[in-house]
């Protein structure tokens, strides 16, 4: 819990009462390597806190054609969003790529942390705001920028993940072939 009071504090202090009360909020569960935590058709309950491992966060079109939305690692938040917030069946899948450990929050609670604390409510906007700002800039490298841009964001972002997910996964999240990675990577 106390990567997520630092996580917390990142954005706004929190004082030890107040952490005492929010921790309540959140359940603890560990995670094997290939598990999941949404698949497609699922209610999505909760949003995830990453205390460790890394996760993969995508979707399968009707052909069968995997689209990687996201990777997740410590400190990252994750989820179906559309999924959670309008209590719709998943669209998207969660996978554990590297065995982990994540914290799991309910709507319900995070609305009443909301209501309950106002540094809450500032700490969630900051981070839905922050999100949406990477998916922006997502969607706009992926349709306008290089393989090469593509890459070079992605070694920026996730600098630590070049070596712990297969290269397969790379080309599959960058929107290019596992050949032209190899000769990006290079």
């Amino acid at each position: 819990m106390e990567k997520l009071r630092k996580h917390i504090e990142n954005i706004t202090p929190i004082d030890e009462i107040e952490f005492e009360s929010i921790k309540t909020h959140f359940i603890t569960r560990r995670v094997r390597k290939g598990q999941y935590l949404i698949s497609e058709g699922d209610e999505v309950k909760h949003e995830y806190f990453v205390l460790s491992g890394i996760y993969k966060v995508f979707y399968v079109d009707e052909q069968g054609k995997e689209y990687i939305l996201q990777f997740a690692q410590e400190n990252w938040w994750m989820s179906d969003y559309p999924s959670f917030f309008k209590r719709k069946p998943a669209t998207m899948y969660i996978e554990c790529l590297v065995e982990g450990e994540v914290l799991c929050l309910t709507l319900q609670s995070r609305e009443k942390l909301s209501a309950d604390y106002h540094k809450m409510e500032h700490f969630f906007r900051v981070k839905l705001t922050n999100g949406y700002v990477a998916l922006q800039l997502r969607i706009k490298l992926l349709l306008s920028g290089t393989p090469q841009q593509r890459y070079e964001e992605f070694a920026k972002l996730y600098p630590n993940l070049m070596q712990q997910i297969p290269k397969k996964l790379i080309a599959e999240f960058l929107g290019v072939s596992r050949e032209t990675l190899s000769r990006l990577y290079q």
